[in-house]
């Protein structure tokens, strides 16, 4: 009987605390790994370091003097050396540390062993990123950071630089439009493309930008951020009239940088330009970005006038992609498919995009269509996306690195929100202003007074 007490003293607590521990790790994974997971990968890190570097191949022989040493000093065998080994850094997500590659060795071969780590030192995943030759920082993720995602507090915005999701090594997914001036997003119905729309356009409404959206679906999906945007298309029609005023805006601009560009003798370098970052603050005009959701409604046809200006449309949009950079004139282009199929210069459009996101997609030829011709090997990762994770996307740019992203929830009532509170920062643009839309007032709700008065009585 005794024992069986002392069993239940003591197995009791532990079997408590092993099954809140599963709970906590299913569940809350941000309250597990700083409180359990840390602690344990760190002491597996520090317990094992040699050996297992030594088993991943990471391990060089060791110089002629490190051995005399060895062998002047201690009886003890010379063993092969590691990468020398930095401080480990936690973070709410995981582990960072540095390591000092061996003379011979490369980053190539760090990163081929990083599923090995991954399950020598029970994380859930490694990563390895280059700091400057001959040293990788390692950085270590302890749960599954896109299963609920939430962005780091130090994502900061600046202008034209969007922190619109979160990578899958817990770090933020940057839209930065000055290093990549035009992004092609694709994705299926409920596939969060949406999401991740929301989140650029109320990043970009808290900056003196100015918005500019062709929705040919009649505005569904960009209407709600009207008192935001300086003009707004909702179908073909007012598409092939705004379009016109972009490309008209983008020559007058580049007329004041060619009017920048009258050298005069003994002109300072730092004032010569050939964009509109290099003219003075009271010169520069703002900067634009151009929404068109749902691309293909502008491809397509019904009779030959219809054709027509689907051409001029498609032409000026390409004008756009070439030569809007060094305007200041941004594009990002949404749709559901994109490719040789759409109609004449699909393809040739296409090609201008830079940044590429591919959300899920209903078959492969449409994953091949936004990621096959930069990095072919992130097509079979965008096919394997699940209905059941929307915002998931995969991410990549013609340097052909690419990376799993997931957008946050936002609420379409919060994002129309922000952008009514950012309406005052829709900037003064003429061409612009036959194309505003056309937003109500909103009523101003008077508060009852605190005091209720009180009838004077004889």
């Amino acid at each position: 009987m005794s024992d069986l007490v002392t069993l239940l003293e003591v197995g009791g607590p532990v079997a408590a605390l092993g099954g809140g521990a599963a709970y906590t790790r299913a569940k809350h994974p941000r309250v597990y790994w700083p409180t359990v997971g840390l602690p344990i990968s760190t002491a597996r890190l520090l317990g094992s370091y040699g050996s297992v570097m030594e088993a991943c191949g990471l391990t060089v022989a060791p110089s002629r003097l490190r051995v005399l040493a060895v062998k002047a000093t201690t009886r003890r065998e010379v063993r092969p050396v590691p990468p020398r080994r930095g401080i480990i850094r936690p973070t709410s997500t995981g582990l960072r540390l540095r390591l000092r590659l061996a003379p011979g060795q490369e980053p190539a071969d760090v990163a081929a062993s990083a599923e090995r780590l991954r399950h020598a030192w029970g994380v859930h995943a490694v990563y390895v990123t280059t700091v400057k030759p001959g040293l990788v920082e390692l950085r270590l993720v302890g749960f599954d950071v896109l299963r609920n995602v939430r962005m780091p507090r130090k994502a900061n915005a600046e202008l034209l630089k969007v922190p619109v999701a979160l990578r899958e090594d817990a770090t933020p997914f940057v839209r930065d439009y000055r290093t990549i001036p035009h992004q092609l997003t694709l994705g299926a119905t409920l596939s969060g493309k949406s999401m991740y729309l929301r989140h650029l356009i109320t990043g970009l409404a808290r900056q003196p930008v100015a918005l500019v959206g062709i929705d040919c679906k009649r505005g569904v999906e960009l209407a709600p951020f009207a008192s935001r945007l300086s003009a707004l298309a909702t179908d073909p029609d007012e598409a092939a009239e705004l379009l016109p005023a972009l490309v008209k805006e983008m020559e007058d601009r580049y007329d004041l940088i060619k009017a920048r560009q009258g050298i005069a003798p003994g002109t300072p370098d730092e004032e010569i330009t050939s964009d509109i970052w290099g003219l003075p603050d009271s010169e520069r005009p703002v900067p634009i970005v151009l929404f068109v959701d749902e691309i293909a409604e502008l491809f397509l046809v019904a009779t030959k006038k219809d054709e027509e200006r689907r051409d001029e449309m498609v032409t000026q949009l390409i004008r756009l992609a070439q030569l809007g950079r060094a305007a200041g004139i941004y594009l990002e282009v949404c749709g559901q498919r994109f490719g040789a199929e759409l109609g004449k210069g699909a393809t040739m459009l296409r090609a201008q995009l830079t940044g590429r996101v591919c959300h899920r997609v209903n078959d492969e030829a449409s994953a091949k269509m936004a990621l096959g011709d930069i990095a072919p090997e992130a097509v079979s990762a965008a096919c394997a996306i699940a209905p059941e994770l929307p915002g998931l996307a995969v991410a990549g740019d013609t340097s052909g690195g690419w990376s799993r992203i997931r957008t946050p929830y936002l609420s379409l009532g919060a994002a129309a929100e922000i952008c009514r509170d950012a309406a005052h920062l829709v900037p003064d643009l003429p061409a612009l202003k036959p194309f505003q839309p056309d937003t109500p007032v909103r009523p101003v709700e008077s508060s009852a007074p605190a005091v209720q008065p009180r009838p004077v009585t004889d």
